[in-house]
């Protein structure tokens, strides 16, 4: 298993995204200073997060059965069962999954919950996103990049402000990638109900946790110069492509997957 820093020390005293995230998912591993981002974000945010984590299941069942054997999840958060290394190789049991995440828990939770299939690999990466050199030239231990790759960076664009140039870190890692490779996106939106965007972007500051939330229309440019496949940018739960239609509701989510030509 690789990682930069093997056993960083956790700061209990200061919420972190994956943790709310866990948090809201209704999971254990997290602290009070997440629990009361949490608690006190509207409830759209807990429906939004598991619409995501569907969509992950989704998506990835699709990737899978299109053939795609290697998988870069970023961001990946908490394990929280089945993990996107379960329904990946649940459907290729010889896929080779890398996770990448930076809050230290994760990495503890990593080393004894992401486990592979005896057939495939399962790595993880601790980096931080706005790092993308650091994360491919690790993820290439165990991902052959001149072979398609599927990128997942779910639940974790809307955390970074334009001053980080999100689009151009998504572009370092899509450069890197094969032809033929995939990119699974997700991102809360600023134009479904601007007041509780609000809401949930003045909750998570008080956490020293910055929110940008984006339009339809700002989202797509992360997919420009990639084909997006069927059903189109959307709503989570409007996306299946080959897999049962989900519930339809109401959402604040938008998801895409696209292809890089």
């Amino acid at each position: 298993m690789t990682a930069q820093a093997p056993h960083p020390p956790i700061d209990t005293s200061k919420p972190h995204s994956a943790r709310v995230y866990d948090a809201l998912l209704g999971g254990k591993d997290n602290y009070p200073v997440d629990q009361q981002v949490a608690e006190l974000l509207p409830v759209e945010a807990k429906i939004g997060a598991h619409q995501q984590r569907a969509f992950m299941h989704r998506a990835t069942a699709w990737l899978a059965g299109q053939g795609v054997t290697q998988f870069l999840d970023i961001g990946t958060g908490i394990p929280t069962e089945p993990n996107l290394h379960q329904i990946a190789q649940e459907i290729r049991p010889s896929a080779r999954i890398v996770y990448c995440d930076n809050d230290p828990i994760v990495l503890r939770h990593a080393e004894a919950l992401l486990v592979s299939r005896p057939d495939g690999v399962t790595d993880y990466v601790h980096a931080d996103v706005r790092e993308p050199a650091i994360i491919i030239d690790a993820a290439r231990e165990t991902l052959d990049f001149d072979r398609p790759i599927a990128l997942s960076v779910l639940g974790l664009l809307h955390f970074l402000p334009d001053a980080e140039k999100p689009i151009d870190i998504l572009r370092t890692f899509t450069d890197a990638m094969a032809p033929g490779s995939y990119v699974v996106l997700s991102h809360g939106a600023s134009d479904v109900n601007e007041e509780k965007g609000e809401q949930s972007a003045d909750e998570y500051k008080k956490g020293g946790i910055q929110l940008a939330l984006r339009t339809k229309e700002e989202f797509s440019r992360f997919f420009e110069g990639l084909e997006i496949v069927t059903p189109g940018l959307v709503k989570a739960p409007e996306w299946f492509n080959g897999t049962p239609a989900p519930e339809q509701e109401h959402s604040g989510m938008y998801v895409a997957v696209a292809r890089v030509p």
